[in-house]
């Protein structure tokens, strides 16, 4: 699930990034162009339900790839995603349009 809410200048957009965890993962990671596909940048929270969840600010007017990364080496799509590109290892990232 991706929850947006625009600054008031409209420059940037607070981005709440959610994974339902159906996998039940100890823990996640959001990786993506805003991080250089860190697997240690952006750690996620995980949630009384079991799900994980962050919010980042990214600057408005651009589209962002990026994936969850499960127990540090299972790469997951958000099934929430505003589309899906196809990436250089024959699979796909999740987007995020801001």
């Amino acid at each position: 699930m991706l929850l947006k809410k625009q600054s008031k200048t409209g420059r940037s957009c607070r981005v709440t990034f959610k994974y339902p965890n159906t996998e039940n993962a100890e823990s996640a990671v959001l990786a993506g162009d805003f991080n250089d596909w860190s697997l240690e940048d952006r750690p996620m929270k995980r949630l009384k339900d079991g799900s994980f969840s962050k919010t980042i600010s990214l600057e408005s007017g651009r589209p962002y790839r990026f994936r969850y990364v499960l127990d540090g080496n299972i790469w997951v799509n958000d099934p929430a995603a505003d589309r899906y590109e196809p990436n250089e290892f024959g699979e796909e990232n999740s987007v995020v349009d801001i």
